[in-house]
């Protein structure tokens, strides 16, 4: 039943276009200005695909915009969904699978973090080069053959090809980017100084609530994966220090800019 409700989805997306998309976008917090570098854009709204999930979260438009970026035919989520709205982790990874049937091949996602790491500064870009998961995983449950096999490996979780080219691209663009490992947590609380220190002695550089299941569901489907996060705050060990939503806005935003020409980058460069 639900490889039923994905091809629907997926054949009302067919329906309304004329090309085949080859890489998705995933936009997070604050990030959705990248989509207006999408050129002959088709835009429909998640309520208006059978069975998809609404953004419920500020900063998330609730848009599929399929298009060109550098003569690449692309396929962008203006806004994710998140286990902490509600939704099943099925909900939450359902686009990837959707992507997978429209034919994507690559999935660059993004989203707003916190900063474990204490040499990071806010409006930093880091290069997600692993994972930790603290979600539920998304594959538990009847495995479908038809997206991929009961035990995927996880040890190229974010391609190591795709790392290369992005450290490349940033160089070339004199774009400054850090490189670590991302730690997802369900939310929507923000972490307690306690579970920031944790973090960091496990291994991780940045913490979020997003993410991961979509990257564990592209490798299952054979979707190869970049990762980037905006370092929305940083952790001081500080009592007194407070986190919210708008913070995350307005510093995900002064690095827009940077975010957009390094994706325009990695897309026109790994069309050559």
């Amino acid at each position: 039943m639900e490889y039923e409700k994905i091809k629907q989805a997926s054949d009302f997306i067919k329906s309304k276009i004329s090309v085949k998309p080859t890489i998705g976008l995933i936009l997070g917090s604050g990030l959705s200005d990248l989509a207006n570098k999408i050129e002959d854009s088709i835009i429909i709204n998640y309520k208006d695909i059978p069975y998809f999930p609404i953004s419920t979260v500020q900063g998330h438009k609730g848009n599929l915009i399929i298009g060109k970026i550098n003569k690449t035919n692309v396929i962008c989520m203006q806004g994710r969904f998140h286990f902490y709205e509600g939704y099943d982790m099925n909900e939450v990874t359902f686009p990837i699978r959707v992507m997978k049937l429209l034919g994507v091949e690559q999935l660059i996602v993004t989203n707003a973090s916190g900063g474990v790491n204490s040499s990071f500064n806010e409006g930093d870009i880091m290069l997600i080069t692993d994972h930790i998961n603290r979600m539920p995983n998304p594959l538990i449950g009847k495995n479908d053959e038809r997206f991929g096999v009961r035990f995927p490996s996880m040890n190229n979780a974010y391609d190591k090809d795709l790392v290369k080219l992005t450290i490349s691209v940033a160089n070339q663009k004199n774009i400054n980017i850090r490189q670590g490992v991302y730690i997802a947590t369900t939310g929507p609380s923000f972490e307690t100084n306690a579970e920031y220190k944790y973090f960091r002695l496990i291994g991780a550089d940045a913490v979020g609530m997003s993410t991961v299941p979509e990257v564990i569901v592209a490798n299952h489907c054979g979707i190869k994966v970049l990762g980037l996060s905006v370092i929305s705050n940083v952790f001081r060990d500080n009592p007194n220090q407070e986190q919210s939503h708008n913070e995350v806005l307005s510093n995900v935003e002064a690095s827009n800019k940077n975010m957009i020409k390094l994706i325009e980058g990695i897309i026109n460069a790994n069309n050559k």
